[in-house]
């Protein structure tokens, strides 16, 4: 065997070697790119601008707000009112930190603020919302989680402003905080109040 075989070998070696590498490389860096260009609750909805879901939830059983029982969720009540749909479920941790806010925006008197109370035991609900106060004032109980795969949800929290007109006008994906409660949903909020009525 001659010099220039074993050459040529060993260079196959190193080729075999670092193709792969440099592939997978090359993945972590566009991964890493990925990471850094931008606000993951920001992931645009293809249902943005689309009428909500036709969604009618059970309400969560034994459910009360100021002595009454919370309805379930109804498709037909989305129209007429800005309403801030909230996906959440007693298990998921950042639920935990959000809740309090949505009480706050709750008091906004302008809007509805209904749920859907994802893939949860309704005792453990009901404890979350007598432990944060209950911001909602209808709230579905999806046990199986097709409701919310139809409004195109990934995890729970997430957040959806829908117009007057029943279409859904924004989208976050995540929990809310102090600062995007100001930044982002207020101002949403605020388009959405001052959109025209649908037939206006």
């Amino acid at each position: 065997m001659s010099v220039t075989d074993d050459a040529a070998k060993v260079g196959r070696r190193r080729l075999i070697v670092l193709v792969p590498l440099g592939i997978f490389l090359g993945l972590v860096l566009l991964f890493m790119v990925g990471l850094r260009a931008g606000d993951p609750s920001r992931i645009p909805s293809a249902l943005i601008g689309r009428p909500a879901p036709a969604t009618e939830l059970p309400p969560i059983a034994e459910l009360t707000r100021d002595g009454k029982p919370v309805p379930g969720l109804d498709a037909a009540a989305f129209k007429g009112a800005v309403t801030v749909l909230n996906v959440w479920a007693s298990w998921c941790v950042p639920c935990h930190d959000e809740a309090p806010l949505l009480v706050t925006l709750a008091a906004d008197k302008r809007i509805r603020v209904v749920g859907i109370n994802y893939k949860d035991q309704p005792d453990n609900a009901r404890r979350f919302l007598g432990r944060y106060g209950n911001p909602f004032a209808a709230n579905g109980a999806d046990g199986n989680g097709r409701a919310s795969i139809e409004w195109g949800v990934y995890g729970v929290p997430e957040t959806f402003i829908v117009g007057r007109d029943a279409h859904i006008a924004y989208k976050l994906i995540g929990p809310i905080t102090p600062q995007n409660l100001e930044t982002v949903l207020k101002p949403e909020v605020e388009k959405a109040l001052a959109a025209p009525a649908a037939g206006s």
